[in-house]
């Protein structure tokens, strides 16, 4: 894997759209909003962390990072998602990257703590768990997963940026 993992740039928000597009087209868990989330979050100011992997100069994956409100009123707890490789360059380990960065710079801020709505294999390997005491409704519960980076576990219902509609 030769790829360079680097704050996003002005200028990179086509390639963006693009890499995430690809990387969720076809998905069976995706509506295709992706692309417009990122794009919300962005223009809403929501994009607290927005990675790019570049190889060559080209950007072949993404990750963003974005504010969430508990219902127990913690504070400084972040949303990990969505994260998009494009689909050639998947499985090289370029996700993963991208989620371990932006995963330090959180540490760095002093958040709280991450969610992710996602497989539980694979974010597992992050730090990430299933606790019961900390709910989105909607999907299978198993799959909404945190980790606590600083303070005190947080409990209630998640609720991600507008964004996310």
């Amino acid at each position: 894997m030769s790829v360079v993992i680097r704050p996003e740039h002005a200028g990179d928000e086509s390639a963006i759209h693009e890499v995430v597009r690809a990387a969720f087209d076809g998905h069976p868990h995706s509506d295709g909003s992706e692309p417009a989330i990122v794009d919300r979050l962005r223009a809403d100011g929501d994009l607290t962390i927005s990675l790019v992997a570049e190889n060559g100069g080209e950007i072949v994956g993404h990750v963003a990072f974005s504010p969430v409100t508990i219902s127990d009123g913690s504070e400084a707890w972040f949303g990990l998602g969505p994260v998009a490789v494009m689909p050639e360059r998947q499985r090289e380990g370029i996700g993963a990257a991208l989620i371990e960065r932006g995963l330090t710079l959180l540490r760095e801020r002093d958040a709280a703590g991450c969610v992710v709505l996602g497989d539980p294999a694979y974010y597992g390997r992050f730090g990430f768990i299933h606790d019961l005491a900390l709910t989105y409704p909607g999907p299978p519960p198993e799959y909404f997963q945190r980790l606590v980076m600083g303070g005190s576990d947080a409990s209630g219902v998640v609720t991600y940026a507008q964004a996310f509609g």
